[in-house]
């Protein structure tokens, strides 16, 4: 079997590795493309996006893999203070440059990726057709009462929470509750045992389950 392309991409605040599959699909609308970025501690080189990306790709959906612009200007360290509506942004134009190839897109990312990607979402419902939010940060660890979930209410875009037993930064009872309030659909697919990181071992099963999710989409 020949393996999926990656190739380099650059563009104003926009910087990663695209994923393509080894056989295109027949036309432009026939899959959606995939735009994913990192947590906050972590970058694109992270193994989970790694094998998200590898797993899409794979399975016929190109599949772009991003540094949020936070990351392109330090290697390391937390968010910049302030700058997420400038990585919101950038997430932004990820979608618009996966639009152009696919026409469709699945937007997402791991924890502070997949937050402000759902936050992007519910300021811009235009963004993408659907959310893959990894390890949603529903509230810091041993903060159960800071609960990030104010732009939930706005969010109509349908959106796949994936999400550990053993996530620190909400159990997922907690974000069953938490994903109620959400007006568009959504669905909660939990992992035994998995902590905040998930792990590159749960890719194929979060292909299949983003993958089912979007193709029941009207």
């Amino acid at each position: 079997m020949t393996e999926p392309a990656v190739e380099r991409v650059e563009h104003e605040l926009v910087r990663g590795w695209l994923h393509s599959p080894s056989v295109p699909p027949a036309s432009k609308n026939e899959k959606p493309g995939l735009v994913i970025a990192h947590g906050a501690g972590s970058n694109c080189e992270s193994p989970l996006l790694i094998a998200i990306a590898t797993a899409f790709a794979a399975a016929g959906y190109p599949a772009l893999r991003i540094d949020l612009p936070y990351r392109q200007l330090k290697p390391a360290g937390p968010p910049v203070p302030g700058g997420s509506a400038r990585d919101r942004e950038g997430l932004l134009r990820a979608a618009a440059i996966m639009r152009k190839r696919m026409g469709k897109v699945i937007l997402g990312g791991h924890s502070y990726g997949g937050r402000q990607s759902s936050m992007l979402a519910a300021e811009r419902p235009d963004a993408a057709e659907m959310l893959l939010l990894l390890s949603y940060p529903l509230h810091p660890p041993r903060n159960p009462d800071r609960l990030r979930t104010a732009h939930f209410l706005s969010l109509k875009t349908p959106a796949l929470f994936v999400h550990g037993t053993r996530d620190p930064f909400g159990h997922s009872e907690e974000m069953q509750r938490a994903i109620t309030i959400i007006p568009g659909r959504t669905q909660l697919v939990t992992i035994a045992k998995a902590g905040h990181e998930l792990g590159p071992q749960y890719a194929s099963l979060i292909v299949q389950e983003a993958a089912a999710m979007f193709e029941r989409e009207p």
